[in-house]
C-alpha cells in the first residue's frame, strides 16, 4: 500500500487481508443510523452493515442489509470484487482488485482486473433510514454487474441463525423490491435504477466476524438473500442502488441523494476555517450528532458503533462538537436535552438502546453540566437560557448538599464523596460480574474539581443575572477549596487519586488529576499547577491520549484484548484514552501562558494522531482507546465522539493552525 495526500485516495496494490481489515469506514444519518465495513468490504463485526437502521432514534438499531456480494462479467468472464470472511477461508477473494479507497467525502472504492476498472460509492440520506449506492463502470468495453443483497433482522448486538421467524416474504416491481424480513418486520426497499432481477432464495452459512471473536463475542451469523439483481453498464455508465425504509425516497433522483449530502457537509465548515485536517474532524465530529425522537431535539452518540446517548460523554463532547463550533442551536438543544430529564439532582448517565428510563448511575456528567453551560455562555453570552437553568443548578447543589441516588453526597469536609466498592460511578466505570474494576468510592479527584467549579460557576451566574435571591455559595467554595489542597495535593507535588477523609488514600498516579488544572476555576497555585502537570507528563502523556495508570504500578495492563472480562479488566487500568488530551493541552497552554513553545509542542504531539485518523481503523475517525503499553492501532470503539471533540477543541480554541505557527512548527520538525 503506499500512502497517498491525506485529501485523495490510499492506494492499493494486489493486497493482502492483513492490509485492509483493520481499516474501517462509518458515515451516518444523524438519527443513529449508519452504514459501516472494512476497506474491502469483508464484514469484521456483527455491527458493520450497509444499512444498520435506527427505528427510535437515535436507538433501537438494526442490521438490515448486511452486505452485497458483488461481481463484473464480460468476455465469458467473472470477476468477484466481494469478501466474505468463512471457517478458516476467505470467499471470495475480491480484495486482491482494490486498488483505491477514500473517504471523502463519501467511502468511495476502486476495483481494478485487468483492463476492467469499477468505481464504487456510498451515502446516507440524512435524517433517514436511507443508503444510496452508486456503481460506475470506468471501462472502455460494456458489462453486466450482479449485486446479490445479503439481508437479516435483527439487533446490532446480536447475531442471527437461521430461524423459522424469517420468512423474507417479498413483492417485485418497477425494479424495486419490497422485502419484509418477518410477518411483523417493516418493509425494505430495494431500488435499481435500470436491469433485471433474477429470483433464486437461500441462505448462507457461517460468516465470521473476527473482531468479535477476538472480543470474545458471538461471531458466527447466517444471512439470507433472495436473488440477484443483474444490471447492463455501458462504458462511464452508473447505476443506482436505494436501500431504504422510507418508500417516499425511491422516485427521488439518486444523484440529488450524493449531490444534498456533499453541500450539507460543505455547509459544516466555518469560512475561517482553511487547514484541511481541521475540516475533515468537523465533518468527522457531526456523525455523532443526532435527532432524539423522544424529546424532539439534538442528542450525542457517545460513539459507534455500540454506544447510545450518555450523559457523561455528552457533555464532555458537546464542547468541542458544537460550542467551539459556535453552534447554538444545536448545542442549546443538547443541554436542553439533558436537562429535561434532570432527576434528584442528576442528569442520566445513558439512555439505554430500546425507550426504557434513563439511567442514572453517575456522578461526573451532572457536574459536567455545569462546565459545558459555562462554555456555552462564554460563546454565545445568551443570559436569557443561563436564567432558565439557573434554579436547575441551584437544585442540583441542593441535592448533592443533603444527599441524593448512590450515596452522592457532601461530605462534613466539604467534598463530594459517592458509591461504594460494587458502584462505577465515575468515568473510569468498568463492571464485570458484578464487580467495578475501579471502584474509587469515596471523593474522587475530578469530581471534587468539577464540584468546586460546579459552584463558581453556578455564583458567577448569579452575579450575571444580579440575582440576590438565591443561596450564598462562599462557604461552600471555601471549604472545598480548603479541603481540596489537604486532603488531595501530596507530599510527592501531585494529587491523590481517591481519599476517604480521615480514613484512606489511593495515591495512584492517574490521568483524573489533570481535570483540576484544565477547569475554568482553579484550585491551585501556578507553582503547584506545574509540579502536576510534569508529573502527568512524565507518567502518563503519550501522543495517542493519557494512560489510566502509571505503567511503574503493579496493576498497569499493557493491551486492551481479550475476552469481556479480560478487556474490563485493563480499561482504566493504564489504557490510553485520547479525549484526555484536551484536559492535557488546555493545562498545558494555561501553564505555559500559551507560549509559541507549547503551541508547537501541541502541533508536533497531534501528528501522530493525526496519521491515525487518516490512514489507520476507522479512517476519517478517532478510536476510543489505544494499548497502555505499545500504542499502535485504535482499540475499542472505532469512532468516539469525545476523542474526536477533545482534539478539535483544543484546535479551534486556540487557532493552533495559523499559518504562521504551523509553517514554524514544521521547519522546526525538519
Amino acid at each position: 500500500m503506499s500512502k497517498t495526500n491525506k485529501s485523495q485516495s490510499l492506494l492499493f496494490n494486489n493486497p493482502s487481508p492483513e492490509e485492509l481489515l483493520d481499516k474501517e469506514w462509518i458515515i451516518t444519518n444523524g438519527i443513529g443510523g449508519y452504514a459501516s465495513s472494512t476497506v474491502c468490504g469483508l464484514n469484521t463485526r456483527k455491527y458493520h452493515g450497509l444499512l444498520v437502521a435506527s427505528l427510535h432514534a437515535p436507538t433501537d438499531r438494526r442490521v438490515l442489509l448486511s452486505a452485497i456480494e458483488e461481481s463484473v462479467s464480460y468476455d465469458s468472464k467473472t470477476i468477484e470484487f466481494s469478501s466474505n470472511q468463512y471457517p478458516d477461508l476467505i470467499h471470495p477473494k475480491g480484495y486482491k482488485y482494490l486498488t483505491a479507497f477514500s473517504k471523502k467525502p463519501f467511502p468511495k472504492f476502486t476495483y481494478q482486473f485487468e483492463s476492467l476498472i469499477l468505481e464504487k460509492e456510498l451515502c446516507m440520506v440524512h435524517n433517514s433510514n436511507s443508503t444510496i449506492i452508486s456503481y460506475t463502470n470506468k471501462s472502455a468495453f460494456p458489462v453486466q454487474l450482479n449485486l446479490n443483497p445479503l439481508m437479516i433482522e435483527r439487533d446490532f448486538h446480536g447475531v442471527s441463525r437461521k430461524s423459522d421467524s424469517y420468512n423474507f416474504y417479498f413483492k417485485e416491481d418497477n425494479h424495486c423490491l419490497k422485502v419484509y424480513a418477518k410477518s411483523d418486520s417493516k418493509p425494505l426497499f430495494i431500488k435499481y435504477s435500470k436491469g433485471t432481477f433474477h429470483k433464486q432464495r437461500t441462505w448462507y452459512y457461517n460468516f465470521q466476524y473476527l473482531e468479535e471473536k477476538d472480543r470474545g463475542m458471538e461471531y458466527t451469523e447466517d444471512l439470507y438473500s433472495i436473488g440477484t439483481i443483474k444490471i447492463p453498464l455501458e462504458p462511464g455508465e452508473t447505476a443506482y442502488l436505494i436501500i431504504s425504509l422510507e418508500e417516499k425516497h425511491l422516485n427521488e433522483s439518486p444523484e440529488i441523494f450524493f449531490s444534498k449530502e456533499r453541500e450539507r457537509l460543505q455547509s459544516l465548515i466555518p469560512a475561517y476555517v482553511k487547514d484541511e485536517w481541521t475540516k475533515d474532524l468537523i465533518i468527522s465530529g457531526n456523525q455523532f450528532i443526532v435527532k432524539r425522537e423522544s424529546t424532539n431535539s439534538y442528542s450525542v452518540i457517545a460513539g459507534y458503533h455500540w454506544f447510545s446517548d450518555w450523559g457523561r460523554d455528552t457533555m464532555i463532547a458537546i464542547r468541542g462538537l458544537c460550542i467551539s463550533l459556535k453552534r447554538q442551536e444545536e448545542s442549546r438543544s443538547i443541554l436542553q436535552t439533558f436537562l429535561n430529564y434532570l432527576s434528584e439532582g442528576m442528569l442520566p448517565n445513558r439512555f439505554p438502546d430500546y425507550g426504557q428510563e434513563p439511567e442514572y448511575n453517575t456522578v461526573d456528567a451532572t457536574l459536567w453540566l455545569f462546565v459545558a453551560l459555562h462554555d456555552y455562555y462564554k460563546a454565545f453570552d445568551d443570559l436569557e437560557f443561563i436564567k432558565t437553568t439557573l434554579p436547575l443548578l441551584n437544585e442540583i447543589i441542593e441535592w448533592h448538599k443533603k444527599g441524593t441516588r448512590y450515596n452522592i453526597r457532601l461530605t462534613e469536609e466539604g467534598l463530594i464523596t459517592a458509591g461504594d466498592y460494587n458502584s462505577q460511578l465515575t468515568w473510569m466505570d468498568a463492571k464485570c460480574n458484578g464487580i467495578a474494576i475501579t471502584p474509587r468510592q469515596g471523593c474522587a479527584v475530578e469530581i471534587n474539581a468539577l464540584w468546586f467549579n460546579a459552584l463558581n460557576i453556578t455564583r458567577f451566574f448569579q452575579q450575571e443575572l444580579n440575582d440576590k435571591k438565591n443561596v450564598d455559595l462562599d462557604e461552600l467554595i471555601n471549604k472545598c477549596g480548603q479541603s481540596f489542597r489537604k486532603y488531595f495535593l501530596n507530599k510527592e507535588g501531585y494529587l491523590n487519586d481517591v481519599v476517604v477523609p480521615g480514613t484512606s488514600t489511593d495515591n495512584s498516579i492517574r490521568p483524573n488529576q489533570i481535570i483540576a488544572l484544565s477547569l475554568p476555576f482553579r484550585l491551585l497555585n501556578p507553582e503547584e499547577e506545574k509540579n502536576i502537570l510534569n508529573k502527568v507528563q512524565h507518567e502518563l502523556f503519550t501522543p495517542y491520549g493519557l494512560r489510566t495508570l502509571s505503567k511503574s504500578d503493579s496493576n498497569f495492563k499493557e493491551t486492551y484484548r481479550g475476552d469481556v472480562f479480560t478487556r474490563d479488566s485493563a480499561y482504566h487500568q493504564g489504557t490510553i484514552w485520547p479525549f484526555l488530551l484536551g484536559e492535557f493541552y488546555s493545562a498545558y497552554l494555561r501553564i505555559n501562558n500559551h507560549s509559541s513553545e507549547s503551541r508547537k509542542f501541541i502541533i508536533s504531539s497531534l501528528i501522530k494522531l493525526e496519521n491515525h485518523f487518516y490512514f489507520d481503523s476507522c479512517l476519517h475517525g478517532i478510536s476510543e482507546i489505544f494499548d497502555g503499553g505499545n500504542p499502535t492501532s485504535g482499540r475499542g470503539a472505532i469512532q468516539q465522539a469525545w476523542s474526536i471533540s477533545s482534539v478539535l477543541k483544543t484546535i479551534i480554541d486556540n487557532n493552533l493552525y495559523e499559518k504562521s505557527v504551523k509553517k514554524e512548527t514544521k521547519q522546526d520538525n525538519i
